[in-house]
């Protein structure tokens, strides 16, 4: 898959929006950690906010590639990234609504894994069997569809 910058776009978003919310869903109601609310939903908004604001940098990254392809890899190395960033935001800055994360660094750690490691499968697994042209519009779900 070669994506889009759209098709980044709405691929976080429809991902987060649909698997990121049955996750968090796990975890506010206390099916899954000890610190059940809406903290949960908070740190998926900055994920999806800043992850934007990231997949501005991956394209631009991607563009350096001999196949302006992004492997499965540099996503791993992505969402590490991108999850420090967060969890520093988070404890040092003080994002808005996330006070119980800063306090629960460690269960920031596990919502953050689960909600990337099932937006991740998703994309591998689900999204392609489901969708087998989505990848080959660059991930765009929106526009391109009469070709």
């Amino acid at each position: 898959m070669t994506p889009t910058l759209i098709g980044r776009w709405q691929t976080r978003t429809f991902l987060l929006a649909t698997i990121g919310v049955a996750v968090s869903s796990l975890f506010s109601t206390g099916l899954i950690g000890h610190t059940p609310g809406t903290v949960y939903f908070w740190v998926l908004l900055y994920v999806w906010g800043f992850g934007l604001c990231w997949d501005i940098l991956y394209h631009q990254l991607q563009q350096f590639m001999w196949d302006h392809d992004w492997p499965g890899l540099f996503q791993f190395g992505a969402a590490i990234v991108e999850g420090l960033f967060l969890a520093g935001a988070i404890r040092w800055i003080g994002l808005p609504g996330t006070q119980q994360a800063a306090a629960h660094l460690d269960l920031f750690a596990l919502h953050y894994s689960l909600v990337w490691l099932a937006d991740y499968l998703s994309s591998w697994v689900i999204m392609r069997l489901l969708f087998p042209r989505w990848r080959f519009r660059g991930g765009e779900w929106i526009g391109r569809w009469s070709v």
